[in-house]
């Protein structure tokens, strides 16, 4: 764990060193706020909550995290420097996870930002707290879940905009499972026991549960299979380009 935590130290500091992560955290934070206040009605609705914020993030987050992860693995193996991260004293996965791990607590600084919202329905009302901490925890699966998919997209390509482009797609995809315009479609063909498998393995349908202040075992559960799944495939597809 030293060792990743060295890697995760050098990889958070070259967020900072260009303005990309600025640019970043401006356009999250002005978005949160657009959807907290305005498509979310926050004044209007006349109810002490952050579940606007909420919704609309997953949705966000389909966006911002590819951003972020694009350049994990993509931008080293263009320029070359993955070789010589791996001729050091370090493992594939030591590599995968302390890259992962800093671009995880990037987002994580990105969510904590967004803390002014939360202090301003607390002026306005009494909202359930307990629940906003859960839904805070349960942004932070979504983002890790999404993370891995965008370090797993970064592994197979050179290119920082396909990488993009496919974790963009596969993340939707993972959304869009669970939505009701998608488990409609299939209700209308398939057998229940398939729709339910499907919505299963939706982030929006475990994301929801989170977000109303149900912090299941099986939900958290889902999101850490789900990431170690993809930082598995991630080394496994570093490892046979570097064999080659």
């Amino acid at each position: 764990m030293k060792t990743v935590a060295i890697i995760l130290r050098r990889e958070l500091t070259s967020y900072f060193v260009t303005p990309i992560a600025y640019v970043v955290l401006v356009f999250f934070l002005l978005m949160a706020n657009i959807f907290a206040f305005w498509f979310g009605g926050l004044f209007e609705r006349g109810q002490a909550d952050l579940s606007p914020f909420f919704t609309f993030l997953p949705w966000l987050y389909l966006f911002l995290i590819p951003a972020v992860s694009m350049r994990l693995w993509a931008e080293e193996r263009r320029n070359g420097s993955i070789e010589l991260l791996l001729t050091q004293p370090v493992t594939l996965w030591q590599a995968v996870l302390g890259k992962f791990f800093a671009a995880w607590v990037f987002v994580g600084v990105s969510l904590a930002l967004t803390f002014p919202i939360w202090i301003t329905v607390n002026y306005l009302g009494n909202p359930d707290n307990g629940a906003i901490v859960a839904a805070y925890l349960g942004s932070l699966f979504v983002a890790g879940g999404f993370l891995a998919v965008g370090s797993f997209t970064s592994s197979v390509t050179k290119n920082q905009l396909v990488a993009f482009v496919i974790s963009v797609v596969m993340c939707f995809v993972l959304l869009m499972a669970g939505h009701p315009m998608a488990t409609d479609w299939f209700q209308s063909w398939a057998p229940q026991w398939l729709v339910n498998g499907i919505t299963s393995l939706s982030f929006l349908t475990h994301f929801e549960n989170i977000a109303k202040g149900v912090l299941d075992l099986r939900d958290v559960l889902y999101y850490a299979l789900v990431s170690i799944f993809f930082l598995l495939a991630s080394t496994v597809v570093l490892d046979a380009r570097k064999s080659k």
